[in-house]
């Protein structure tokens, strides 16, 4: 299919998108529960694990040009990443991509923006259970739809503040319009509640909402829409992590985007994480693509991209473009308890508590991305097995397991997450090859 006959067909808005709630690592990879026992041989390995089935995989989906490329990362405790995959910038480029690929991670974003908030947290400047209104007050009298998705009209008052807790762990009960259905998501769209963005092009399915202009005013236009559930009550995927970019700039007394750069890509040496990607850096810029009916189309061509444009705002739960190595780099400061190379970037408190499940208790998480699951600070949480992380919406997923002392990521761009089995697929080849290194040890 030509890329001028994209208009002709369409995507599901919600399978678009829905993929920034995928994510590989979870306590359970595979479905497979990890003990503690197996994850202690995993550290005891290292770099003998050599990651052939994630290899095989990866090359699977390049070479029969499915995906343009499909780089993972993974590193040990502080070591340096090592690269599996390849492929090129774009499909029939002969650009390389690996490890300084620039990659839009979507709502990889979001642990990034939870960590920046746990920063505030450890400081004093917010409390985990502060109410959001102490910080913003228009959301001091939030009123809730009595139906789920139903009428915007027929509500009823909050039953308690929303606290920063609740941003944090999507419990806060406020809606998105990738997720939402109904009056609700019309009233997020023509409001410009949609802090994301696609592409300079109209696609046929998805909604040409742009999102409105300052971070401040969504934050204001928000508190002004219905919650969709009671506080404290539902796990509901949503824009939690983007209002808590003003939060995080209020309580900072700094921009939001400033305060990442100067607080976490700094510190961390991410030089290569933006919001906007540079006019200078775009040689470095993936294409991102759709994927009908198996075959992939351009969507966000690298050199027409939108992130070329300065977003309506900062998007705290959707908006970063970064590449393997940097983001490898934030999961090798977690793993680090706050620490890397060294230096100190955030409290080893905060990390331990960002990263342990902060769903408030009773809620309910039944037939949602994250059931049977924790919830921390912006990413899904496996206490037991000591698992943190998230997934983006284009194919990216990264996780760091503190019991093997793993870091782990994949990128690549494509949408919708589910028209190819390969961000699905990831899990199960990092568990195969876990396994057969661990084997081989055995049997040493």
């Amino acid at each position: 299919m030509a890329y001028r006959d994209f208009d002709a067909v369409s995507l599901d808005r919600r399978a678009l998108l829905r993929g920034s709630a995928l994510f590989a690592g979870g306590g359970m990879l595979a479905g497979v529960p990890l003990s503690r026992a197996w994850a202690a041989d995993v550290a005891a390995m290292r770099g003998a694990v050599q990651w052939p089935a994630v290899d095989a995989l990866l090359k699977k989906f390049v070479e029969g040009r499915r995906v343009a490329n499909a780089v993972a990362a993974f590193g040990w405790g502080q070591g340096a990443p090592v690269q599996v995959g390849g492929g090129t910038l774009t499909i029939g480029d002969p650009a390389p991509a690996g490890l300084d690929t620039l990659y839009r991670v979507y709502s990889m974003t979001k642990p990034v923006t939870g960590m920046a908030a746990m920063i505030l947290i450890d400081e004093g400047k917010l409390g985990l259970d502060q109410p959001l209104a102490e910080i913003l007050p228009a959301y001091r009298r939030m009123m809730v739809q009595k139906t789920y998705d139903g009428s915007i009209t027929d509500l009823v008052p909050a039953e308690r503040p929303i606290t920063i807790r609740h941003l944090l762990t999507h419990t806060a009960g406020l809606g998105y319009a990738i997720i939402q259905k109904g009056p609700v998501k019309d009233y997020y769209e023509a409001r410009g509640l949609v802090p994301g963005q696609l592409s300079r092009m109209p696609i046929p399915g998805i909604s040409s909402a742009s999102a409105i202009r300052g971070l401040a005013a969504f934050a204001d236009e928000l508190a002004r829409a219905p919650l969709v559930y009671q506080p404290g009550t539902h796990w509901s995927y949503s824009v939690s992590l983007d209002l808590l970019g003003r939060v995080i700039e209020v309580a900072a007394k700094q921009p939001f985007d400033a305060f990442l750069k100067s607080r976490i890509f700094d510190p961390c040496g991410m030089t290569s994480t933006y919001f906007r990607v540079p006019a200078s850096e775009v040689g470095r810029l993936t294409t991102n693509y759709g994927v009908l009916n198996g075959n992939p189309i351009p969507i966000d061509p690298a050199r027409a991209s939108i992130y070329l444009d300065a977003p309506s705002f900062p998007f705290g739960g959707a908006g970063l473009v970064s590449t393997p190595r940097d983001y490898d780099r934030f999961l090798r400061m977690l793993l680090g308890y706050g620490k890397i190379d060294g230096k100190r970037v955030i409290g080893e408190l905060a990390v331990r508590v960002g990263t342990s499940n902060l769903l408030p208790p009773g809620t309910s998480t039944r037939g949602t991305f994250v059931d049977g699951q924790g919830f921390g600070a912006g990413g899904r949480v496996d206490e037991k097995m000591g698992v943190y992380g998230w997934g983006g919406a284009a194919g990216t997923v990264a996780f760091v397991s503190y019991n093997a002392g793993l870091r782990a990521g994949m990128f690549t761009q494509y949408m919708p997450t589910d028209a190819l089995p390969l961000a699905s697929g990831f899990p199960k080849a990092v568990l195969a090859d876990l396994a057969a290194a661990a084997a081989k040890r055995k049997a040493a």
